[in-house]
């Protein structure tokens, strides 16, 4: 291990929206960051670009551009020095489009996983953090769900792929003597969302004047958890030196209803809510509700962001950056 003030980072897909705000935390904490991204094209990639705009001004940040896919990219780009932690946020995201192309979806969320852990194993990386997602559970009916369910229900091939991108962690850390955690993240959202998301797509149409699509009747629930909460969770787990391998949560342990979500947007942006009914999509799970009692055991995790508090802060944002920079329509 490095000393204190020369601790550095890999971070995939750390111009994302999750990526972007860890970074911003392991600057702050005096860690150097080395962050790989391919900037792929699912949405604009001046999203991203604006995430890491003040990244770039850093002399303890490097940016490399790859695909995860890419193993000599990743040695490459990440040159001979040190690396103390890899935090694995790269993936093919989203439930809806990976049932339109599920072997992209395999070969970046599966192959992608393994390359990166196979970057780890050659450099004798001791902590690898795995970010994985509350899609895995699926449609299990025993809620809150624990990291101990026997039977995963995954109905997506996303969240297939985020299965096995698990048991690959559980190889890895067997056979080759890495820490690998795995955290399963439960319906994240805070400034720089992704603005194919519901909180950022039904927040830009409520400011605009338009119609929100509804997938349902608005009974499904959510476990909404605030980015920094997340961030916090993961950055705790960048320290934990327990068992070679673990599952955890973060979340929030608290649900809400999509219609209760619509009612505390309109309560965070002043506007009232157009509502466009439609049928249930494919892939959606009609609830996520995450025990916590690993996280806090473990991690001494406590997520401090209610659903009101975390919109407000998100609604400041939206509103900052539609006057800021209305030509791009996201600055960070």
């Amino acid at each position: 291990m490095n000393t204190a003030d020369q601790r550095t980072a890999l971070v995939t897909g750390g111009a994302g929206f999750i990526g972007s705000h860890l970074v911003d935390r392991l600057l702050a904490d005096g860690w150097s960051v080395v962050a790989v991204d391919n900037f792929d094209p699912f949405y604009d990639p001046a999203v991203k670009r604006a995430n890491i705009a003040g990244h770039l001004k850093s002399e303890r940040y490097r940016l490399v551009e790859a695909d995860i896919r890419d193993l000599d990219a990743l040695r490459g780009g990440v040159g001979e020095g040190p690396v103390d932690v890899v935090v694995h946020l790269a993936a093919k995201a989203g439930v809806r489009p990976s049932i339109e192309d599920p072997a992209a979806y395999q070969s970046v969320n599966v192959g992608g996983t393994q390359a990166v852990l196979d970057f780890a194993r050659e450099r004798g990386v001791p902590q690898v953090v795995l970010a994985s997602s509350s899609s895995v559970y699926g449609v299990s009916p025993d809620v809150p769900w624990g990291e101990d369910d026997a039977v995963l229900r995954p109905i997506s091939p996303y969240a297939a792929t985020k299965v096995a991108a698990e048991l690959l962690g559980h190889v890895y850390a067997h056979l080759y003597g890495m820490r690998v955690v795995v955290l399963r993240f439960f319906t994240v959202y805070g400034p720089r969302q992704r603005p194919d998301l519901a909180i950022h797509k039904f927040a830009r149409r409520m400011l605009d004047g338009e119609p929100i699509p509804l997938f349902g009747d608005g009974s499904t629930r959510r476990d909404y958890t605030y980015v920094a909460d997340i961030v916090e969770g993961v950055v705790r787990t960048m320290a934990y030196d327990g068992s070679p391998y673990e599952v955890i949560n973060l979340g929030n342990n608290r649900t809400v209803r999509l219609s209760e979500l619509v009612e505390a947007l309109e309560r965070a942006l002043g506007v009232e809510a157009r509502v466009e009914r439609h049928p249930e999509q494919p892939g959606d799970v009609p609830q996520t509700w995450a025990d916590l009692e690993r996280a806090r055991r473990l991690l001494g995790y406590d997520p401090q962001t209610g659903i009101d508090d975390g919109l407000a802060h998100f609604a400041a944002w939206l509103r900052r950056l539609r006057e800021a920079a209305p030509f791009v329509g996201y600055v960070p």
